[in-house]
């Protein structure tokens, strides 16, 4: 299990009012400050945070990474993608079913850096016992993900 990361970002600043906006709707806050480092973590009442941007070391631009956040449902996803794109992001793929396996629903932006931030909800997080987080977009139940790839679920 990861505890935290650190992304190396060329303008803190200029990263903490992205990451700020964008993963609001994910219900990310600010939690640490450990000048110049700035840690963000969920909404959760404690304060463990679990993502931090830091300085690149001599203002160096480190080469772009991937990192997902996960989204309770394919509305989060949604109010992710576009909080990211007002707070600045390029577009990189806009919320959307994805062919990686049944329910993967995700959106990717570029942050100021060039990193792919992605928000991301799929089968295999826990999902509401009755097979739907987001009214008109179902999230698959394990029942109805073994069926769409010709599976059975009796025993």
């Amino acid at each position: 299990m990861i505890d935290h990361l650190t992304l190396h970002v060329r303008d803190v600043a200029r990263s903490v009012a992205f990451y700020v906006a964008a993963l609001e709707p994910l219900c990310y806050m600010v939690k640490a400050h450990h000048e110049p480092t700035l840690g963000l973590g969920a909404r959760d009442g404690t304060a463990h945070a679990d993502f931090y941007l830091s300085p690149a070391p001599g203002g160096a631009c480190p080469p772009p990474t991937h990192i997902a956040f996960r989204a309770r449902d394919r509305a989060q996803v949604r109010a992710f993608h576009r909080a990211a794109l007002a707070a600045g992001g390029t577009d990189n793929g806009a919320p959307g079913p994805r062919p990686y396996h049944p329910g993967y629903y995700a959106a990717f932006v570029l942050d100021p850096d060039g990193n792919n931030i992605e928000a991301v909800t799929d089968w295999s997080h826990p999902v509401d016992p009755r097979g739907a987080s987001d009214p008109g977009n179902p999230v698959p139940t394990m029942d109805r993900v073994a069926k769409s790839e010709g599976a059975t679920t009796e025993s």
